[in-house]
């Protein structure tokens, strides 16, 4: 620990006084040495992660690096509502058995073949993770595989990766998908409508490729799957008697209402002359509310288990120290110096854009990569380059990178806590890396040239 903590406190020095030999002010480069503290804190000592931004943010009081209005500006309280209410409403289709009643559906399929069921957990998963978001998915997801694994006696390693690469695939076509996908909704006035008009589209090809490239990548794990497919019998095959009550109805009922409105929150927002995305974040608010009318005697339940309230303070104090990065210059001279090196070159900035906030996914929590860059990228907007490519580069390249390796997601994490609580298996690093890289290489790249060639990624 005390060699990481040396490594840690080193690498965060380095970086600030590289700032300050190259321009920055003493308290901008100060500034850079707490931001950088408090995140590679949490690529470091992960457990620890609330005690660096905590730490960090009361740092940057006490200096009066900001103050106490800006940060409270800067916390993105919008997002945190956002997330608050659909934890609620999902965790309430969760509370009820809906997802039990859809493992129960799947392991009931008649005539269910080795590749059939390989592609249907890999759409299930890009599926989930686009209505409900990464965490939940695969939370659901591994109960599935898990319970796979064991009827058919087989490995489930292969199936949990495959469904944690299309989990992370599928976080990036919806604003739902995942807490980056409202953060930059959000900071680029992009809509639920945008995204199904342009991250939908591209993701769906993207999990076709990777389905593809797993396909192949597992084929003679795929044979092992037929051949326990066809070494059981009809009597052997798991059955669930789960009953679609009432609680499942209206559970889901108010969930693809919430839908369909947050889908039309656009047109409903110029309708009735309501502020641009207002809908978007108050509408989960109140289908949580519904949802706690509905349940009242499961009230403190939903807010007590079902709210992730670890990851939503450790958010709050890392969008509120990033927006220290934007009211400081910090990110002006950074996106300054990116103009002034590679000039103002949409195709190449983009490139550097998705391909580094890729990479660094990989090695850290995407959240925090995303948090990280929208200073930046504000600021290369106000130096006249075009914005919109940006956004998109950023999230393809934040969501794809996050399945180089086993910790560049919180969906990747949840999955090999689980896997190691239920089953004692661990996934060697390396294991995934391969496979990871692969994928990821592959996927960005069909991201980065669709962003630049295909003209919608621009309007």
């Amino acid at each position: 620990m005390a060699k990481k903590l040396s490594l840690l406190l080193s690498i965060s020095s380095l970086v600030a006084i590289a700032g300050y030999l190259n321009g920055l002010t003493f308290q901008q480069a100060f500034i850079v040495c707490i931001f950088s503290l408090s995140i590679l804190g949490t690529l470091f000592f992960w457990d620890f992660r609330l005690s660096f931004v905590f730490i960090g943010s009361g740092i940057l009081f006490l200096t009066k690096s900001v103050n106490l209005e800006e940060f409270i500006k800067s916390a993105s309280l919008d997002v945190i509502l956002f997330l608050i209410g659909m934890m609620i409403v999902v965790g309430a289709m969760k509370e009820s058995g809906v997802f039990h009643w859809l493992v129960g559906m799947l392991l009931k399929i008649k005539n269910l073949n080795a590749s059939g069921l390989f592609v249907i957990i890999m759409t299930a998963s890009a599926v989930l993770s686009a209505l409900t978001g990464e965490i939940t998915s695969i939370i659901v997801m591994m109960a599935i595989i898990l319970d796979v694994g064991d009827s058919l006696k087989i490995n489930p390693v292969p199936l949990v990766i495959s469904s944690v690469l299309t989990t992370n695939i599928g976080s990036a076509s919806t604003v739902l998908g995942n807490p980056i996908g409202i953060l930059i909704a959000l900071r680029g006035n992009l809509t639920f409508e945008d995204f199904l008009t342009r991250a939908l589209p591209l993701s769906v090809v993207i999990l076709i490729i990777t389905m593809l490239t797993l396909g192949i990548w597992y084929r003679s794990y795929i044979k092992e799957i037929s051949s326990a497919l066809a070494a059981l019998g009809k009597e052997e095959r798991v059955s669930r008697s789960v009953f679609w009550d009432r609680d499942k109805r209206v559970s889901t009922a108010i969930f693809s209402l919430m839908i369909v409105l947050i889908t039309l929150h656009k047109r409903l927002e110029v309708l009735f002359g309501i502020e641009e995305n207002s809908l978007l974040i108050i509408l989960p608010v109140i289908f949580a509310g519904v949802v706690m009318l509905y349940r009242h005697d499961k009230v403190q339940y939903y807010i007590e288990r079902e709210v992730e309230w670890t990851s939503l303070l450790f958010f709050m104090f890392l969008f509120a120290q990033a927006g220290v990065i934007q009211s400081s210059g910090v990110a002006q001279f950074f996106a300054g110096e990116l103009v002034a090196n590679v000039g103002n070159q949409p195709k190449v900035l983009s490139a550097i854009v998705l391909f580094s906030s890729g990479i660094l996914s990989g090695m850290l929590d995407n959240t925090v990569v995303v948090a990280s860059y929208i200073p930046m990228v504000n600021n290369l907007h106000m130096l006249h380059s075009p914005l919109q490519p940006l956004w998109w580069a950023m999230l393809f390249g934040a969501c794809l990178g996050g399945n180089i390796t086993a910790i560049g997601s919180t969906a990747n994490i949840v999955a090999l806590g689980v896997l190691e609580k239920q089953r004692s298996i661990k996934i060697n690093f390396f294991e995934w890396l391969k496979l990871g890289l692969t994928v990821g290489i592959i996927s960005m790249l069909i991201a980065y040239f669709a962003i630049v060639l295909v003209p919608i990624f621009s309007k």
